[in-house]
């Protein structure tokens, strides 16, 4: 197995966005390589490293924030000039620092992605695209959703220009000068596009894509179509990928893939024999990890996987064996370079020391004064609230530049807070007047000391919707705080697919009025999570969700003046009959609502939630039993007169006990939706059975599906 240990932090610079690190290239053979990164202070720092501390060679003045930093130079040639980009603009410097590069692209909007491949620049912001060669305009495209990467294929091997978008509605878009060649689906939203071994693989056109939850994959973009080679899941549940590159790290002539995600995890994948990916290495960092290269930094023979986080620290891990192994009675002498190194910390822990009373004395000095004003502290937060498919919920993550005090969270509508390994942040709730103010929800965090990465997990209900509020507070004098808004959608639960199934029991909702093209998408943009905010080009527009809870769907289809909306659970389009009539009305428009009922839909929908409710019920009465179980074997000195199912009880009792803990309320959710969809069956036939809803609660409490299907078939 590979082994690696962390080496030395080499450097901290400001906070960094994702992909502003590269190691240049080596001049000769095995020489260290010097580390060019930039940060959102505007300013790009390249160093080397000597004798295990970090020797500048050149630092820019500071400026707007920095978005992305790549490498470039001819083809053919060492890819050793630095372009970065910042607001709509891109600067080129050479590897000594001199800048001989400002292209004003004069976008409207910031650029948030950019490749550099000879005299050809690729930059994208938000849903644009714009491909310049020497920097006079060549081809322009509007992508559907926002474009997150982009990359193009070696034109050296290649022989043409492909360009290569990945867009926030799970697909690459192919392009051939300002048009689309052709999509390719990928099970997640893509993040971050890198070429197979640097160079695209063999013909050039291999592309490893990361998603933002936290799925690798291998596609080759033909000039046919693509094939796809492999795909990785992320069943271990961790964080997004942000940043990947190719490197031989083990030695043994085969590429390894380095992989960096937003929980802080560091992988190094080996392609086997027959290309797929296989686990080597993985280690933990406090941070994100914003970039990720291979090579040689360090020490000259020894390869390192180098990284930067979101705060800006530059850190390595190498292949350098970092430890000596002594028999009893030996002596280890420490060597000149280790004793320096030593030495060299302590003075410089010493030197902080200083600093920070300094700093300390100023500050007291100062808030005495009657003259002094004080200023707000400015921090930055790295904030993420997506919808993990795998159980339902939303994850919300914040990431800050200092320690984390404490945070607030606020919600005007009901939501379960679920539990989270990773967190050690103690909670405590406030009681809420929910009646009066629409409050539903108070919780404090408070976290352990050096805290900057804090993870939550919420879970909505569709049909309520609302805002959650986490108010930050960092560990700054004065005290300071933030507030970050994250609005919780109708239809919180459903996400974006590719394609639904169209053989299923549908339900129909139509709408027609004098509304435009822009107000529908506004409408249902309010409704849905992941549509894009801009309307789609053209003149109608088709979205597929898929409920993340229940696995029902969901097709939307509309234009101007008319929308149409087809489920296989007529509760989702209960909630959008609601939510759209109520928004229309707001706007002041007439809207002619018809709908058709599919009988066979609800019982439909009962199957999908059937196993759900059934596994549910079985962990609750099993949990029950513990405590009885437990006593019993107390009683009786061993458990071995139990039957074998009451032994097994016992057996796993602290993981049962674990997943009732992790899944509060489930059971009522699951009562919820039931009811729901009994109210929703009999709304749409003008019919109000509130006031048989109890006889429905105790059917539940003897659940048996059969019973409950007629109970639904003869209210």
């Amino acid at each position: 197995n590979l082994l690696m240990v962390m080496s030395s932090l080499f450097s901290q610079v400001g906070v960094t966005s994702q992909k502003t690190m590269k190691l240049l290239p080596t001049v000769g053979r095995k020489a260290t390589q010097k580390v060019a990164v930039a940060d959102h202070d505007g300013v790009v720092t390249c160093f080397g490293m000597k004798k295990g501390e970090a020797v500048p060679v050149f630092k820019s003045l500071p400026g707007q924030k920095i978005s992305r930093l790549e490498l470039g130079g001819a083809l053919g040639t060492p890819q050793e000039k630095i372009f970065v980009s910042s607001g709509s603009e891109v600067r080129g410097y050479t590897k000594k620092g001199k800048q001989f590069l400002t292209f004003e692209a004069n976008l409207t909007e910031s650029i948030n992605a950019m490749h550099v491949s000879g005299a050809d620049l690729f930059v994208c912001a938000s849903y644009i695209y714009n491909h310049y060669c020497d920097c006079k305009d060549q081809d322009y495209f509007l992508s559907g959703d926002k474009i997150n990467d982009v990359l193009c294929l070696p034109v050296e091997t290649v022989g043409r220009i492909v360009p290569i978008l990945a867009c926030q509605d799970r697909v690459l878009r192919v392009l051939q000068g300002s048009d689309l060649q052709y999509d390719v689906e990928v099970p997640g939203p893509p993040t971050v596009l890198e070429l197979l071994n640097r160079d695209g693989g063999k013909g050039g056109e291999e592309v490893l894509y990361g998603t933002a939850d936290g799925k690798l994959g291998l596609v080759q973009i033909t000039k046919s179509g693509p094939i796809t080679s492999w795909e990785l899941d992320n069943e271990k549940k961790k964080g997004g990928v942000l940043c990947v590159d190719t490197f031989d790290i083990v030695g043994d002539g085969v590429k390894d893939i380095l992989v960096g995600r937003d929980d802080g995890t560091v992988e190094v994948y080996r392609l086997d024999s027959s290309n797929e990916p296989t686990l080597r290495f993985e280690n933990v960092l406090s941070e994100s990890v914003t970039s990720i290269q291979g090579g040689c930094v360090g020490k000259e023979m020894y390869d390192e996987v180098l990284a930067t986080t979101y705060t800006g620290w530059v850190s390595g891990l190498t292949t350098e064996p970092q430890q000596m192994v002594a028999g009893p009675g030996d002596e280890i002498k420490m060597s000149r370079e280790t004793q320096g190194k030593v030495a060299a910390l302590r003075a410089e822990l010493e030197q902080l020391q200083v600093k920070v009373l300094q700093g300390r004395e100023k500050y007291q000095q100062s808030s005495q004064s009657s003259t002094a004003v004080s200023a707000v502290p400015v921090f930055s937060i790295n904030d993420k609230f997506t919808l993990c498919q795998d159980d339902a919920s939303y994850s919300l993550t914040l990431e800050v530049q200092t320690a984390i005090d404490n945070l607030l969270l606020q919600s005007d509508v009901p939501i379960d807070l679920l539990d989270v390994e990773k967190n050690s942040a103690v909670v405590s709730f406030s009681e809420c007047d929910s009646e009066s103010n629409g409050n539903f929800l108070l919780a404090t965090y408070r976290c352990q000391a050096n805290t900057t990465r804090l993870e939550l997990k919420v879970r909505s209900i569709e049909g309520q919707y609302g805002t959650l509020q986490a108010y930050v507070t960092p560990r700054l004098q004065p005290k300071t705080c933030q507030v970050r808004q994250y609005q919780i959608k109708p239809l919180s639960l459903h996400q974006r697919t590719h394609a639904i199934d169209q053989e299923r029991p549908m339900n129909t909702l139509r709408l027609t009025g004098q509304f435009s093209f822009a107000e529908i998408h506004s409408w249902v943009v309010f409704c849905l999570p992941e549509v894009p905010e801009k309307t789609p080009a053209g003149d109608s527009i088709t979205f597929y969700f898929q409920n993340t809870f229940l696995g029902t769907q969901l097709e939307a289809t509309y234009c101007k003046g008319e929308a149409n909306f087809k489920s296989d659970n007529i509760s989702t389009i209960s909630i959008l009959k609601d939510v759209l009539s109520k928004e229309a009305t707001k706007r002041k428009i007439n809207l002619n609502t018809s709908y058709e009922v599919n009988e066979d839909s609800v019982s439909h929908t009962l199957r999908m939630i059937h196993p759900k409710l059934e596994y549910q019920l079985i962990l609750a009465k099993k949990v029950q039993l513990i405590d009885a179980l437990k006593e019993l074997q107390v009683h009786e000195g061993n458990a071995d007169f139990l039957i074998p199912e009451y032994r097994s009880i016992l057996d796993e009792s602290a993981q049962l006990l674990e997943e009732y803990k992790k899944q509060p309320a489930h059971l009522e959710r699951l009562y919820g939706m039931i009811t729901d969809l009994f109210i929703d069956k009999f709304k749409f036939k003008g019919q109000n059975v509130k006031t048989k809803v109890s006889q429905l609660l105790a059917i539940l409490n003897n659940y048996e599906l059969d019973s409950l299907m007629d109970f639904f078939s003869e209210a």
